[in-house]
């Protein structure tokens, strides 16, 4: 089976964990019960030992894709001259708790002609390292695992195809069949293939909650329909057990075809977290602020880190260890290895993690409700710590492996960290050293006009004494470090748009000027920044030129309206899938875009 491209993909998921299923009507990626738990089907990774599900029309067609309207339903279309058939797959979601049966339903459908369909489930536990046995039984086939069991329900007879089933079977006009994969732990085979599953009436359930969540939003501007998309997709990666929100669906998604920036996301970094929750409380959403609220202060009352309050990131369930480790007996993504689980990163010092988070305090503080003065005492505790070691070198937002810098960035979310806490503390009246952290705050700006500025290139820079540019500093106006119509800013924006703008789409950085990240070959642009961009040249007032690279970038969007972590030099999707950075990144742009055209 030939690796599909990654935007091929639409996803699916019950807030606990997700899959992905590719036009052709194959799941190819999907870790049960949990995002970070090892695979069940990987394909993505290795297209033949890596497991999948498929279920297909054997007619010559063509394939289609879409969402049921307001609902992450996918339906999966099937068009041919000798008939229309449908793959409505969807997770069920139950209430809040963890005791939910973890289970895709996949109903196939024939819309128009008799359909000749064919079933293929080779499932493959532990990312392919562990062996499993195939049974089949009258409901349809159970797959046993060290750990773990796995059930396909099918009212189709299956055959066994070594490590899978199969079936093949033809669909009346109208007609329509509901196949149900579960699972549960070891041992519990017969009690999953024996509890009965009603298709449809799953189907109304998911359809009436998805629904029901996205009516709470408030956004009612220009581009609805793909902040809306946004929205479900970042619901999607939130794990509502504990609040947590993962920054990827995926692993080893390849910034590069055949390269080796293969890393895994299915985590929660404080940075994208932070920002993620700005963007849900931007739509509306309180109660997804509030949940991770909860399982921030869960970390912060923990011991502290080795480099510091926080780690920059954490297991959903809270857990500091993710140890990384390559995966040799998988070939990656069309050939691009190692395959890596886990993120070595998480033992990185990356200082910007402080203003990303007290930005975001700060705002639910302000729409939402006041901090406890437990979490208070907490944060003041990192705004000293901060104020101490905001000259340290660190790593930096984009994780680089080639060694610590003075990063400007980093030093401009410091700054952003001491100006929230001292807000905070003087709004709510909350006890703090504030002429201590206010000298503090006031020295990381000037360091930074100092030190962080070159003349020769008329640039913000990447870091002190560098003259390499980054897209970071294009948050500054963002986040109120400068006026966006500052001379400086400005002249950023123009350094900027020459040297990292290729037409709409935005580098991270100048690949081997700067900080070099320590590895090989080079990477894709990288699509949040685009919309940094976006609301970087509209607060500066240029509102034509940023609507147009806003609608151009929205094209790059797959026909789902998802987006990957980068995009390719012929617009391919590259990176983890879906990523919640780029979609909070166009929720911001939209807002303010929006607002600015409104206005004008």
């Amino acid at each position: 089976m030939p690796y599909k491209p990654i935007e091929s993909y639409g996803v699916i998921g019950n807030l606990r964990s997700v899959a992905l299923v590719a036009n052709d009507g194959a799941i190819d990626w999907c870790c049960l019960p949990h995002f970070d738990s090892p695979s069940v089907f990987g394909a993505i990774l290795d297209d033949k030992k890596g497991g999948s599900f498929k279920i297909a029309v054997e007619h010559d067609s063509s394939h289609r894709q879409l969402y049921l309207p307001e609902t992450n339903i996918l339906i999966t279309r099937f068009l041919s001259e000798e008939g229309v058939g449908e793959v409505i797959d969807f997770m069920p979601i139950s209430e809040r708790g963890d005791n939910q049966q973890h289970e895709i339903v996949r109903i196939v459908h024939s819309v128009r002609g008799m359909l000749p369909c064919r079933l293929d489930c080779e499932p493959a536990y532990d990312y392919a390292r562990a062996k499993h046995r195939t049974e089949i039984v009258p409901e349809g086939a159970v797959f046993s695992a060290t750990g773990a069991d796995f059930a396909l329900l099918s009212p189709i007879p299956l055959q066994q195809t070594g490590k899978g089933v199969q079936a093949e079977f033809v669909l009346e006009p109208g007609e329509q069949v509901v196949f149900v994969f579960r699972q549960g732990g070891a041992g519990e085979g017969r009690r999953l293939i024996q509890a009965p599953a009603d298709g449809q009436a799953a189907l109304e359930r998911t359809t009436q909650y998805w629904r029901t969540w996205l009516n709470k939003g408030r956004y009612e501007g220009r581009w609805r329909e793909m902040v809306e998309r946004s929205a479900l997709a970042l619901k999607l990666l939130t794990f509502e057990p504990t609040g947590a929100i993962v920054a990827a669906a995926t692993c080893s998604l390849p910034e590069e075809i055949g390269g080796e920036r293969n890393w895994d996301y299915r985590y929660t970094w404080i940075r994208d977290a932070a920002f993620t929750i700005y963007a849900f409380l931007r739509l509306g959403y309180t109660e997804e602020a509030a949940n991770f609220m909860g399982w921030l202060e869960a970390r912060v009352r923990e011991h502290d880190a080795p480099t510091g309050p926080l780690q920059i990131m954490y297991c959903i369930d809270g857990s500091p260890e993710i140890p990384e480790i390559e995966l040799p007996h998988l070939e990656g993504y069309r050939g691009s290895g190692p395959v890596r689980i886990g993120n070595a990163a998480v033992q990185q010092l990356q200082l910007d993690i402080y203003g990303e988070l007290l930005d975001s305090v700060y705002l639910y503080d302000k729409y939402v409700t006041q901090v406890s003065y437990d979490l208070w005492v907490k944060i003041r505790m990192m705004l000293r710590w901060v104020a101490r070691h905001w000259e340290t070198p660190d790593d930096g937002i984009w994780e680089v492996r080639g060694g610590q810098r003075q990063f400007v960035y980093s030093k401009m979310q410091c700054w952003v960290a001491l100006d929230r806490g001292l807000r905070l503390a003087l709004k709510r009246g909350l006890p703090n050293n504030r002429e201590w952290l206010r000298s503090a705050r006031d020295r990381i700006y000037e360091s930074i006009m100092r030190y962080g500025w070159s003349r020769e290139r008329q640039a913000f820079v990447q870091y002190y004494g560098a003259d390499a540019l980054d897209a970071s500093n294009l948050l500054m106006p963002l986040v109120r470090f400068v006026s966006p119509t500052d001379p400086r800013m400005l002249s950023t924006l123009d350094r900027t748009m020459d040297e990292l703008v290729s037409d709409s789409l935005v580098y991270r950085y100048e690949i081997g000027k700067g900080a070099g990240d320590g590895l090989s070959g080079t990477e894709g642009t990288f699509s949040v920044c685009t919309f940094w961009l976006v609301e970087s040249l509209t607060r500066a007032g240029r509102v034509d030129e940023a609507r147009l690279i806003f609608e151009k970038m929205l094209t790059y969007a797959n026909p789902l309206g998802l987006f990957a972590e980068q995009i390719g030099s012929s617009g391919q999707a590259l990176g983890n899938f879906p990523q919640a950075f780029t979609h909070l990144g166009l929720i911001s742009a939209a807002f303010c875009l929006n607002r600015h055209l409104q206005a004008g």
